[in-house]
């Protein structure tokens, strides 16, 4: 892969694939981009001019963007001298199938071939595709010229150099790649939106709060907590210097309470030792205040922005 500017195919200008095309093209990469849409050429103009302030504010340079990509008419052309290969075509494992055994054939034996899936692991569907070991995937979220996480899941016969190449590739343009060990069915970051949309979604069924209510509640509470902690950091400073396992020996019972929808019978004291020791492992050598002083710090950044952004609006709606 060339270190300077390589070339990235972008299978599929859907919503995702066109956000990928204006992220890589923002990083003075070259970029192909096919898609049997009749309105490809307009598609792809109205995505780089939409996303161009948003890379701008990135400090990225924007300057001829639209000169940096190509429109392919198929996939033999997109792929012909590609260094990365994107997919994001539909979620049918039928169609990656025959597709990603076509890239393997016709894109250079040296490029890394990478599925935006949002759902199917890479062994669902290269099962019988030749030198599937660069093949994996790489999970954004929507949009990814603004959200940084790419999950990074290889499939049983991906190769480790692959895996290390997808990482460094995906911060060679700024996002935050992810490595899963283990595939499972809508990786982790779906998995977790899953499950909070089926309780948002209960809560509002059983008359408890309305949408508008529990996005506001959302919003106002677990959406500022996590846009700069996870549950497990958050978790572990809620336990105070005791951090989680304070957290989990004296609130968890009752929380736990709460019941599970999913039934999974509850934790045993080993399984909840194990976790705790996890957790330590993970943040036990930085101390409290240390801790929280940055997630205060980070916290009062977004209350800032959201505040500015509030004003913004409202300076444009009183704007004769």
């Amino acid at each position: 892969m060339s270190t300077t500017h390589p070339t990235v195919a972008v299978i599929g200008a859907g919503t995702i694939g066109l956000s990928w095309a204006a992220l890589f093209a923002g990083h003075g990469l070259r970029v192909r981009v096919t898609d049997p849409r009749p309105d490809l050429a307009e598609a792809v103009g109205a995505a780089l001019a939409e996303a161009a302030p948003h890379l701008a504010r990135q400090g990225l340079d924007t300057a001829g963007l639209a000169d940096r990509v190509r429109l392919a008419g198929e996939v033999t052309e997109a792929v012909r001298d590609a260094d990365v290969v994107q997919e994001s075509g539909p979620e049918s494992a039928a169609f990656k199938r025959a597709l990603f055994a076509r890239l393997v054939r016709e894109a250079p034996s040296h490029a890394l071939l990478l599925s935006s899936s949002s759902a199917l692991p890479a062994t669902t569907f290269t099962d019988g595709i030749d030198d599937a070991g660069r093949i994996l995937i790489g999970h954004p979220f929507n949009p990814p010229h603004l959200v940084p996480l790419v999950e990074v899941v290889p499939g049983r016969r991906t190769r480790e150099d692959s895996v290390t190449r997808a990482v460094a590739f995906y911060r060679s343009v700024r996002r935050v790649p992810v490595v899963e060990r283990k595939e499972v069915p809508g990786f982790v970051g779906n998995r977790l939106q899953n499950a909070l949309s089926r309780e948002a979604v209960r809560l509002v069924e059983q008359g408890v709060v309305g949408p508008a209510e529990l996005d506001m509640i959302m919003v106002n509470s677990l959406g500022l907590r996590w846009s700069t902690v996870g549950p497990f950091l958050g978790a572990h400073l809620g336990g105070g210097p005791g951090g989680y396992r304070h957290m989990a020996e004296h609130i968890g019972p009752s929380m736990r309470q709460l019941g599970d929808s999913s039934g999974r019978p509850a934790q045993t004291p080993e399984q909840t030792e194990r976790l705790i020791r996890a957790v330590e492992d993970a943040y036990g050598s930085r101390s409290y205040r240390d801790l929280t002083g940055e997630r205060d710090r980070k916290q009062l950044a977004v209350l800032d922005a959201l505040e500015q952004a509030t004003a913004d609006e409202r300076d444009q709606e009183t704007r004769p």
